[in-house]
């Protein structure tokens, strides 16, 4: 499976949220803004782009708990004033969902390491605009890679440019096509998809 060699573009993302992406415990992300996009609407700008872990606003009580010690790890291993960003994993965007009903959201739960409470608080702000589901297929880097924090990172905006380029390397998917198609079907199958 082709990856391409750099990537400069980043989606900022829960660093536990990361953390199940990579290990192939869910594959979808769930958005709808960020506090200062520029729209004031999350848009997805590029269908390939790094993993950024971010590490304010997490929150025990708005994970599933079996995912609660999971991020207490991360969050004493990982100072949330680090001067520096690592990036281990890459994403391509396979597919964008949008949904707009509290039946749609609560049929996901099985599928991702949030609470339902979470879930649903994410459809009911801006309530005229349904969320958008994104399913993605995330590649391990052949090595991880660390760039220094610059200010221009920093904020609650979904986006950045990363300085300099990361190089990918050799990027390995982390689920294989068989199970990653399983795991398309299955939310498919939750949400009441029909197979195109």
């Amino acid at each position: 499976m082709n990856t391409p060699e750099t990537c400069q573009l980043a989606l900022k993302e829960w660093a536990v949220t990361v953390q199940a992406l990579a290990g192939g415990d869910q594959i979808l992300m769930i958005r709808k803004g960020g506090i200062h996009e520029e729209s004031k609407d999350f848009r997805v700008v590029h269908p390939e782009f790094l993993l950024y872990p971010t590490y304010l606003h997490q929150r025990e009580d708005l994970l599933k708990d079996s995912h609660q010690p999971g991020l207490r790890r991360l969050l004493e291993d990982n100072p949330s004033d680090s001067d520096a960003v690592t990036f281990t994993h890459w994403a391509r965007v396979h597919e964008l969902l949008e949904i707009d009903r509290l039946d749609k959201v609560a049929s996901l739960a099985p599928h991702h390491i949030w609470t339902d409470t979470y879930a649903e608080s994410r459809l009911h702000w801006k309530p005229m605009v349904p969320l958008t589901i994104i399913l993605l297929r995330v590649f391990r880097m052949e090595n991880p890679t660390t760039v220094p924090f610059i200010p221009e990172y920093g904020g609650c905006k979904s986006w950045v440019d990363v300085i300099p380029t990361v190089r990918l390397g050799n990027a390995e998917p982390v689920i294989d096509d068989a199970r990653f198609s399983e795991m398309v079907g299955a939310i498919h199958d939750s949400l009441g998809l029909v197979p195109a």
